[in-house]
């Protein structure tokens, strides 16, 4: 294999641990890895609130793929690059549709400026204060860039079939959550597609990229890349996909892995 000319890396259940950080083990292996020229991208599902935890460990190119691909930001400048949001006519009609075939499914919006719930919707993570709590068509009267649907009686993998049965793929849906959390998006909008643009934009062919995931929202990017590594906490669907197998995410698996790759001292 020779050597990448990017590092794209999922967060939660990749890079960092179940403690919630990014050891110093891993972060001096990014580090190393800046140093000699390739960008880390970090590509999540976290929502701009949550990725911006970890932005000091992205580097000095500092772009991140956020919200499975609805926004590529700029850390440095503190913008967006890139926005790919869902627009609020078809996001409603399919969330009415969902709805009608999956009952007591419930809705949560996203966009830059935060998270917007419906009363029901019992979200699993502190929300900001001020958050928005209103009936959906409230909620929905702007461009989104993901929808958050949950459901509290069925399990992950059912909701998200049932789901992709009901929407008839007019959306993006898919799942990194051990609850039944599904995460919509635009048409079109996967962290690989996004992932894609930007690689375009810097040159970077797929057959050069190397990426890292645990979940089935990473499923895409890990389909995209020249090169890639599930980890070895990582669902089964994703073990069946990657290429190779990183250590497990509690063990600096990646950094593992990039050590190798990079022939870097220690790691």
């Amino acid at each position: 294999m020779s050597t990448p000319r990017l590092v794209a890396t999922d967060l939660d259940g990749t890079l960092v641990g179940t403690d919630g950080a990014i050891s110093e083990r891993t972060a001096s292996v990014l580090r190393a890895v800046e140093d000699l020229g390739v960008p880390v991208v970090f590509v999540t599902g976290r929502p701009l609130r949550w990725a911006a935890e970890v932005f000091e460990h992205v580097g000095s190119h500092g772009l991140a793929v956020v919200s499975n691909g609805a926004v590529v930001w700029d850390v440095a400048a503190e913008r967006a690059r890139l926005e790919r949001p869902i627009d609020p006519a078809l996001g409603l009609d399919v969330c009415r549709a969902l709805r009608a075939a999956v009952p007591g499914t419930t809705y949560a919006v996203e966009d830059l400026d935060g998270i917007a719930l419906e009363p029901e919707f019992l979200e699993r993570y502190l929300v900001p204060d001020g958050s928005r709590r209103a009936p959906l068509e409230e909620l929905f009267d702007r461009p989104a860039l993901k929808l958050l649907a949950r459901h509290e009686e069925l399990d992950p993998q059912e909701f998200w079939a049932r789901a992709e049965v009901a929407t008839e793929g007019r959306l993006v849906i898919t799942w990194s959550s051990s609850t039944s959390l599904l995460e919509i998006s635009a048409p079109g909008v996967t962290k690989a597609s996004t992932l894609a643009l930007l690689c375009d934009e810097l040159g970077v062919a797929a057959a050069d990229v190397v990426a890292f995931g645990d979940m089935p929202n990473d499923l895409p990017m890990l389909g995209w890349a020249g090169t890639a590594y599930a980890m070895a906490n990582a669902h089964p669907d994703v073990l069946g996909v990657a290429h190779h197998v990183a250590p497990h995410h509690d063990e600096d698996g990646v950094a593992q892995v990039l050590t190798e790759l990079f022939g870097l001292a220690g790691g």
